[in-house]
């Protein structure tokens, strides 16, 4: 799948762009099913709201569950990535956000490139992400919340150092960047002059969409008070000619991947013809 030139320059101008019915009821029926079991596994990459118990995010699945790996490898989603960074890419970061029903938490305004440069030691911001839509997005599902336009002013969120919820005490730092009281979000201040510059949008769609985002454009989410999970898949993309510097203490490899192997896309047909 290439993106036409009128939807490269909404994504340069405004630093999203949705793009509806990627995937088919059929394609997205195959991920969701696999959700449950891994909800369920104890890997390092589960991350859970403040209750300790309900699913916040899964980070890594496509390193050890073969239908994922094969979403983070598909065309559709490589393809116009390469398009956006002008090169080959690579997996730097894999999670499904669960946002489940009447308990999903927050997350603060935010712009993903702070983690990514002063965590993971990446150089420019020339990573491209893609969210893919396992559930409709609507107005009453907590749906993403974007400033259009907010990536042209570059790198503004500052490291706040927030208190954890004790639920999170014992963890290692890195914790710090996947709670609902996340380091480096937007200051109050920023957020109400980048809103009367730029005003805000909540891209929404159906199950299969995908929504490209630019690594500097703020976003955030309110909880999910709707009765009904609303998950997605975020897939952080990294040109492989913006490889991580060396770190001493990098994060650990559910958030931030070793391997910098360039994609080989996968067609189409990959989920439905069992090629995972």
């Amino acid at each position: 799948m290439n993106l036409e030139s009128e939807q490269l320059q909404t994504y340069q101008d405004q630093g999203y762009l949705l793009v509806e019915n990627c995937f088919s009821p059929k394609e997205i029926e195959v991920m969701k099913a696999e959700l449950p079991g891994i909800y369920a596994e104890g890997k390092p990459g589960k991350i859970t709201e403040k209750d300790g118990t309900t699913i916040r995010a899964i980070y890594g699945a496509h390193t050890y569950n073969p239908v994922f790996e094969c979403l983070s490898k598909q065309a559709r989603i490589i393809e116009p990535i390469q398009q956006i960074l002008g090169s080959s890419v690579y997996v730097h970061q894999f999670h499904i956000n669960a946002k489940r029903a009447l308990t999903g938490d927050v997350y603060l305004w935010h712009q993903d490139y702070a983690y990514h440069l002063k965590e993971d030691s990446i150089p420019t911001p020339r990573v491209g992400i893609a969210i893919v839509f396992l559930d409709e997005v609507h107005e009453f599902n907590s749906p993403l919340m974007v400033i259009p336009g907010s990536h042209q002013e570059g790198l503004i969120a500052e490291k706040s150092d927030r208190k954890q919820h004790e639920t999170y005490q014992g963890y290692d730092s890195w914790i710090a960047n996947v709670t609902s009281n996340i380091n480096y979000a937007v200051d109050e201040p920023t957020l109400k002059r980048l809103t009367k510059k730029y005003g805000t949008v909540a891209p929404k769609g159906s199950a299969g969409s995908i929504l490209f985002l630019h690594p500097n454009c703020v976003h955030g989410s309110t909880a999910n008070i709707y009765p009904f999970d609303r998950a997605v898949v975020v897939i952080v993309y990294n040109s492989i000619e913006n490889i991580p510097l060396p770190m001493e203490k990098p994060r650990p490899d559910f958030l931030a991947s070793p391997n910098h192997t360039a994609i080989e896309p996968l067609s189409g047909d990959a989920f439905l013809a069992n090629k995972y």
